[in-house]
This record gives structure tokens, C-alpha cells and sequence, in this order.
């Protein structure tokens, strides 16, 4: 067995999702998830990882920033504790762990293109015993790409079906997809707002962390004039390769847009919409029919789906559930298999998604 744990923390900042995978590239079925364990953030840890991500700041608390990078590997060595005492193995059972970190600013843009994900892998690697791995996206920075998204590598190392065409579409804060033809070249980008805008909105006036099962959006109506502002934004007409995240599509991002002015829940229906609208959108570009794979959070959303449903006709849904993985789960797994790569020397972007002009190792090791 060649065991390895995966960390993730997405845009949505709910919970330090960890994985223990057990991965073999010569196998049929490459990796085989082996146990799994969430961690809640506690409240005031949200609101600093979302005081940091906001873009308003001319510039950034610095000394806030360092010590919730401290406070957060702290947190992601425990939810590798409590991983292992779960699931009955111990520390010298795993190669490595895999941990993303979270995403508190992504300038793919920028002169020199950025990315910053804190949550201390000296930390982890210290207080756990266990070599990490870290730092995943910036290499492909480096080599000209977005830096993201990185997923899709491991979407076609597992779901990749020689005889039909597969998209694999990722409902986490930002959604993005992966183009899995029978034939031909991997694509993948992020579409835009998937989860985040409408749980930024029933945080705003519901004090809920996000609508379960879009039940609030689904008591709304849409609303076309705002419909069409939010569909405005450039970012939906640029070119793939495009990456975005929360420093863009925010409530400052929203408020442009007055939507004090309309019912809040109308407003949550209209941003529902939006995401339905250009995931859609972004699908029919590639093909006109395939087999659509939804995960995370999003993957629950019932009148997401339905509305994906409604936009997508002739086109297969499912949800990775229906492949044996729970949508929970997918990006953790990623980043434990990413781990597997960095260890063995293998590149784990694909250049046509991230735009890099090649194929590269990516992540740094941090021994214990």
C-alpha cells in the first residue's frame, strides 16, 4: 500500500477536509479512498480567512496573515491527528500528506503573478511527523500558467472514459469544469461564482453560512435586469485558460449592482441563476451532449441541480456519488494524489488547462 493524506480548504472556508487515500498509478483504479474526516472552522477563524481574502484592503494585516498561517497548520496537524485515530493507522503508515492551504488572495494577472495559501506546512509537517507536501500552485505560475485550476489532472486520472464524453463540473466557493473527451485534449477553467456569491448573501442577511439545498433561493424569484448586470462582468467572455476566486466575485463584487434595492431572497435566486447560466454556458461551448459529473457542496443543491438540469437538456447529470466518490470528498483526494506526484517526480499540471507553457513537478516537500 502506498498511503497518502490530502488536506483541503476551499473558498467557501467551512471545513479542513482530510482524505487517506491509498494510491497506485499501476492499478486499474489508481486511488481508493480509504477514510475521511472534516473539521469544522471555528467562527472566529472564518471571519479572520475572510477579513484576509476580502480585496478591499489596500494592504494586507500583515501580522494577522502570519499568525493564521501559524494558527491554521496548527488546526490542519490536528485534523491529520484525528484522520489517523479514525481511521486505526498510524503516522509511519503514510508516505506524505497533500495539503492545498487556504486560498487567501490568487492574482493570476498581476505583473508577476501570485498566489498565496497559508496554513504553515512547516507546521504540519512538524507536529505530525509526516513529510508534506505544499505550495502546489505556484510552480505553474512560474511557468506562465493560472495556477489553477489543478484538479482536472486528477479528474482525468479517474474519471476519464475512452468510449463517451465526460465533464466533470466542480460546485465548490468558484465553480469550474473539466472536459473529458473520448478523444482529444483535456480542457478545464473556472466558469465563475458557484457557491460563493449566494453564501456570501444569506450571510449577509440570514447569518447562515450557506443556503442548504437552495431552499431560500427557490422561495425567490429571478430577477432579468440583474440577471443580466451580473452576466455583464468581463470575466465570463474572457478565453480559457482563466482562473478566479473570491478577491473577484464578492458582495463588494455585488453591491455594484444595488441589489439592496430588490427582496433578498429574489436576489439569491438570480445569483443561483448565474451560476446555473454560465456553468451551462461553459458546457455547451465543448459538446453538445456528454455524461455531466457534479461535486462538491454544490453537487447537494437540489435547485441547482434542477436548474442545471433544465439548461443542460439531452445532456447525462449525475453525481460522482453515482462513481463511487462523494462530492465531498474530490479536491481532498486531489491534493493527496498531487502529493503522490510531487514525491515521484512526476508533473501534475495539464499546460492546456493552466495555460503553462509545459508540464511541471508541482509542490514542495517539507520533511518532519
Amino acid at each position: 500500500m502506498a498511503l497518502y493524506i490530502g488536506l483541503m480548504s476551499g473558498t467557501s472556508v467551512d471545513a479542513i477536509d482530510a482524505v487517506l487515500c491509498d494510491i497506485d498509478n499501476s492499478s486499474a483504479n489508481p486511488i481508493q479512498l480509504l477514510h475521511t474526516k472534516s473539521v469544522p472552522f471555528p467562527n472566529v477563524i472564518q471571519q479572520q480567512i475572510h477579513s484576509l481574502s476580502n480585496a478591499e484592503y489596500a494592504h494586507d494585516p500583515i501580522e494577522e496573515m502570519a499568525l493564521l498561517d501559524r494558527e491554521l497548520g496548527e488546526l490542519f496537524a490536528e485534523s491529520v491527528d484525528d484522520l489517523l485515530k479514525d481511521s486505526g493507522y498510524k503516522k509511519e503508515d503514510i508516505i506524505a500528506i497533500g495539503s492545498h492551504g487556504q486560498t487567501i488572495r490568487h492574482r493570476p494577472d498581476a505583473y508577476h503573478p501570485f498566489t498565496i495559501q497559508i496554513g504553515n506546512p512547516h507546521t504540519i509537517a512538524a507536529r505530525t511527523g509526516i513529510m508534506t507536501v505544499a505550495d502546489f500552485r505556484t510552480r505553474d505560475m512560474v511557468y506562465g500558467g493560472q495556477g489553477a485550476p489543478l484538479v482536472p489532472a486528477f479528474h482525468r486520472a479517474i474519471f476519464y472514459d475512452p468510449e463517451q464524453d465526460r465533464i466533470i463540473v466542480n460546485l465548490g466557493g468558484i465553480a469550474n469544469i473539466t472536459v473529458l473527451p473520448a478523444q482529444g485534449q483535456v480542457l478545464g477553467y473556472d466558469t465563475g461564482p458557484a457557491n460563493t456569491l449566494m453564501d456570501q448573501w444569506i450571510g449577509l442577511h440570514q447569518s447562515k453560512s450557506f443556503d442548504a439545498d437552495g431552499q431560500w433561493a427557490q422561495q425567490g424569484k429571478v430577477i432579468p435586469s440583474l440577471l443580466q448586470d451580473l452576466l455583464s462582468d468581463s470575466y465570463f467572455a474572457q478565453p480559457f485558460p482563466k482562473s478566479t476566486g473570491r478577491e473577484h466575485f464578492n458582495l463588494n463584487w455585488l453591491h455594484q449592482f444595488t441589489c439592496d434595492e430588490f427582496v433578498p431572497q429574489d436576489v439569491q435566486a438570480t445569483l443561483l441563476e448565474l451560476t446555473a447560466i454560465t456553468v451551462s454556458q461553459a458546457i455547451q461551448q465543448h459538446t453538445s451532449s456528454a455524461t455531466v459529473i457534479l461535486c462538491g457542496g454544490g453537487a447537494y443543491n437540489s435547485a441547482l441541480k434542477q436548474r442545471l438540469q433544465q439548461h443542460l437538456d439531452g445532456y447525462d447529470i449525475k453525481s460522482s456519488q453515482d462513481f463511487g466518490v462523494a462530492p465531498d470528498w474530490i479536491e481532498a483526494m486531489a491534493f493527496s494524489w498531487l502529493a503522490h506526484r510531487c514525491i515521484n517526480r512526476l508533473p501534475g499540471n495539464l499546460p492546456a488547462v493552466t495555460g503553462a507553457r509545459s508540464t511541471t513537478i508541482l509542490g514542495a516537500i517539507f520533511a518532519p
